[in-house]
């Protein structure tokens, strides 16, 4: 379609009018003498009639040209532009970052999978996190493993087939034997710094307590919730183990609680599956759609079309002025050559 930026500068058509009515043309009167045989008195006393001054007369072409290139001239000041179709962008509104624990501890062989086997607790992770990770194509997914420390595995990213084939590809004890939830959680909230997102979410999945943190999980928690990210915790694993196999279940809650998050706690695989299906319903896909028009200029049409016309008019006006210059004046005639 065809818009124009300056619609508002049409008022200035009626501006000629303003003006011829305004200021009204110069007349001045003056004595003369007019002579129908004028040109018989100049040959007889042998003098060659010059031109005389003239006011010329509007014609024709005058009266239909200069309205048609003034309203040409206002067009292009409007400045018209043809309106492409809009082309739409979609950005997600949420950066989700998974922090997965890759200790040794990992590597039991606890968790019953769909069948009743037997399986380790990583064999579930990747499956559960992995199918979670496909359901959320509106969400740039970040991954963090940690053990001894935390290591961020994959930024922000809109890349969900990497983040699978990173997710697939976790080995436990990769990160090292130890449990650093709360420096997790702490490399996850500096994670967000560059991020414009609007909701900022971390799920954090541990089977251990904490033993290699410099910083302290309800510390991380209070620092999160300062920073508006929400911590959701999941527990997996023996809660009556002792040690450092033991998971630390109070510690999630109440990480969960300081940040408004959730917490939860997987048994078996399909336990670990209904709890990433809630965490799919209490999180979700948020898309923000962002559309403009490009828009092409089309002011140099008019103005073009408004200058060639007086370009035309002035030159017809010449061509038609040297014409009547070479026609003979009333009344005289060309002597023969002798």
């Amino acid at each position: 379609m065809i818009a124009f930026a300056y619609p508002w500068l049409f008022v200035l058509l009626v501006l000629p009018l303003l003006v011829w009515w305004a200021l009204p043309s110069y007349r001045e009167a003056s004595a003369s003498v007019r002579l129908p045989y004028f040109g018989e008195v100049a040959s007889a006393a042998g003098l060659q009639p010059a031109a005389g001054a003239h006011v010329p007369h509007r014609n024709l072409a005058q009266r239909v040209l200069a309205p048609v290139a003034w309203a040409l001239i206002v067009v292009a000041l409007a400045r018209p532009q043809y309106l492409e179709p809009p082309i739409y962008k979609t950005e997600p509104v949420r950066d989700l970052l998974l922090a997965l624990d890759l200790s040794q501890s990992m590597d039991t062989r606890d968790f019953r999978n769909p069948n009743g086997a037997l399986e380790a607790r990583v064999q579930a992770v990747r499956e559960v996190v992995g199918d979670f990770v496909s359901h959320r194509p509106g969400d740039r997914i970040g991954l963090i493993v940690f053990g001894d420390a935390p290591y961020p595995l994959a930024p922000f990213t809109l890349d969900h087939a990497l983040a699978r084939t990173l997710i697939e590809d976790m080995v436990p004890g990769m990160a090292g034997a130890s449990t650093s939830l709360g420096d997790a959680i702490g490399l996850g909230i500096k994670m967000f710094d560059n991020s414009h997102a609007t909701e900022k979410v971390v799920i954090v999945l541990t089977d251990g307590n904490d033993t290699a943190s410099r910083m302290p999980p309800m510390q991380a928690a209070e620092i999160a919730k300062a920073r508006g990210v929400v911590v959701h915790t999941v527990g997996i694993g023996d809660p009556a183990a002792t040690g450092e196999q033991k998971v630390d279940l109070e510690t999630l809650q109440r990480i969960a609680a300081a940040t408004g998050g959730r917490y939860f706690f997987g048994a078996d695989q399909n336990a670990l599956a209904s709890i990433y299906d809630t965490l799919d319903r209490v999180t979700p896909h948020k898309v923000r759609t962002l559309s403009w028009r490009p828009r092409r200029e089309l002011f140099m049409w008019p103005l073009g079309a408004a200058v060639l016309l007086v370009v035309l008019y002035q030159l017809s006006m010449a061509g038609y002025a040297r014409w009547t210059a070479r026609a003979p004046l009333p009344g005289t005639r060309k002597e023969p050559a002798a």
